[in-house]
Formats: structure tokens, sequence, C-alpha cells
């Protein structure tokens, strides 16, 4: 029997919410979680698809894999972020990305901007400067290079938001998944000799258990849930990551809230969850997560 479907994005955001304390606990470099975090989810789908009888590298895939050449950049910046800046700051900055897609819409496609989306981009820009009033500017501060790496994660992520968008029509989930993720869990390999320190066997098997829980399980939990209820439903439930990996932040390495985090990180995610509402996107059928194929 199946869970309820709210349910579902519950566990599915809780689960997301641990790529934080994954990333602290293991101390691995950015290439080898990278590494980790794409190859085991395109060996799953792989076997996957092939008893699906699914012909992979088919026709034109030049978008979806320039897409997924793009993917590796995103990640290393994502796992920089998260390793250099406190888990906190790293989740808060990455849900800026759904600011960042709309400003693609608006200046490259060209998409209508309404007074109400112009308020909402300049308070979550007021939220990342309130993030980052209490750093020291400097790249010798770990959580400025943190935040920064993990910003450019999130206008990495809007860039392919809007490439899967234009491709989504032509793949299944399985198959958007697994382009996304090939082509880095090929360049992340050589790292794992190379990049010091050597992951232990210990530090193998929880990063494998990571990488299904985010990339498999997570997922299995949300694409489940979108069958049964609307995507912007399913959207804004997934919000909960942010307090998941809050909670295990605080629990778990002690970190403390400051008043501008508490500040910056309300002003940004609220102003991101308006603007994934019908009515501020009104053009756009489905919402970002769902798009994406793929969340982290």
């Amino acid at each position: 029997m199946a869970f309820n479907p709210h349910l579902e994005v519950v566990l599915a955001a809780i689960i997301w919410g641990s790529t934080g304390a994954f990333v602290k606990y293991l101390d691995l470099p950015p290439t080898t979680m990278s590494f980790f975090r794409l190859a085991i989810p395109s060996i799953i789908l792989f076997f996957f698809l092939s008893t699906k009888k699914v012909f992979l590298f088919k026709g034109n895939n030049k978008l979806i894999l320039f897409a997924s050449s793009l993917n590796v950049v995103r990640m290393f910046l994502y796992f920089t972020g998260f390793s250099l800046a406190s888990i906190a700051n790293a989740v808060i900055i990455w849900f800026t990305f759904p600011i960042f897609v709309l400003l693609i819409e608006i200046t490259i496609l060209k998409e209508k901007i309404s007074k109400r989306q112009s308020l909402l981009i300049l308070i979550a820009f007021l939220g990342i400067i309130f993030m980052y009033i209490d750093k020291n500017l400097s790249f010798s501060s770990n959580d400025f290079i943190g935040m920064s790496a993990m910003l450019f994660a999130s206008m990495m992520n809007a860039i392919l938001i809007i490439i899967y968008k234009k491709v989504s029509n032509k793949y299944s989930k399985a198959e958007l998944i697994f382009y996304q993720n090939i082509i880095g869990a090929f360049i992340f390999l050589p790292f794992i000799f190379f990049m010091t320190p050597l992951p232990s066997i210990s530090q193998i098997g929880v990063a494998t258990i990571y990488a299904i829980l985010i990339g498999v399980v997570g997922f299995g939990l949300f694409f489940s849930a979108l069958k049964r209820i609307k995507a912007s439903v399913a959207s804004y439930l997934s919000y909960i990551e942010v307090l998941s990996a809050i909670t295990i932040a605080i629990i778990l390495f002690n970190e403390n809230l400051t008043w501008n985090i508490i500040i910056g990180g309300i002003l940004i995610i609220v102003s991101a969850a308006l603007l994934e509402t019908k009515k501020d996107n009104q053009n756009v059928k489905t919402s970002t997560k769902e798009e994406l194929g793929s969340y982290i």
C-alpha cells in the first residue's frame, strides 16, 4: 500500500536535507563526493533502463549532454559549498535558485515580469545581503568561499532547470536523471585515485548509502507523490528540506543561527516560495523541482 503522497514529499525533503550532514561527516574532497553522488545513481539507472529496453544515447542528445557537462561544475560547487560553509548558510543560499530561474526567463527568454515578481526578487537579494553581513569578505574565510560557491551552484542550477524544461518532453524522468549524472561520473572518477585523502572502506560505504538515499530513494518518493498531488503542492512541501538541514545542523554539529541568518533565510525562502505560486508562474506548467528531473 502506497504512503500518503504528502508524507512521501516530506520524507523526501528530510532525506535531501541530510546532504550537509553527510558531507561534514565524511569530510572528503568535493570531487570525491561528486563522484559518488553521480556514479551510483548512474549505475542503478543504467541497469534499470536496460531492463526496460531503453536505448540510451539514441538520436541527437547534444543539449542534454551539454547540460550533463554543466552539472559537473554545479556538483563541484555544491559540495564545495557544504564543505566550507555552515550547513545552514549553504542550504539557504542554495534555495535562491528559483530567483535565478526567473531572472533567466526575464533577461534571456524575454518573459514578462510583474511588479510583485520584481519586489520578490529584490526581497530575495536583500536576504542574500543579510546572509553575508557578519562574514569576512575575504578568500581567507571558508564560510565566505563556501557560501559564494553555493551561490554560483544555485545559478548553475537555474541554467540547468531551463535546459531540462526544453528537453523534458523527449526523455523520461529516469533518462533525464541518468543523462544528468553520467558525464560527471566519468569526469570525477580519476579524482578518486589522485585526491587525498583516499576514501576508506567505511567512507565508501557511507558515501554509497548517501548517493542511494538522495538519488534513488528521495526521488522515488518525490516522483511517486507527484502522480497523486499537484506539482505546486509538492514543491511547497519540499521546502521542508531547509528546516530538515538546519535542524540536523543544530543537533549534530552545534551550529548557531545568528540574527542575520534567520532574517536572511526567511527573506530568501519566502520570496522563492512565493515566486513558485501559480499566479507568479502562469507561463510555467510545472514546478522547478519537477522540471529539474533530479535534485542534488
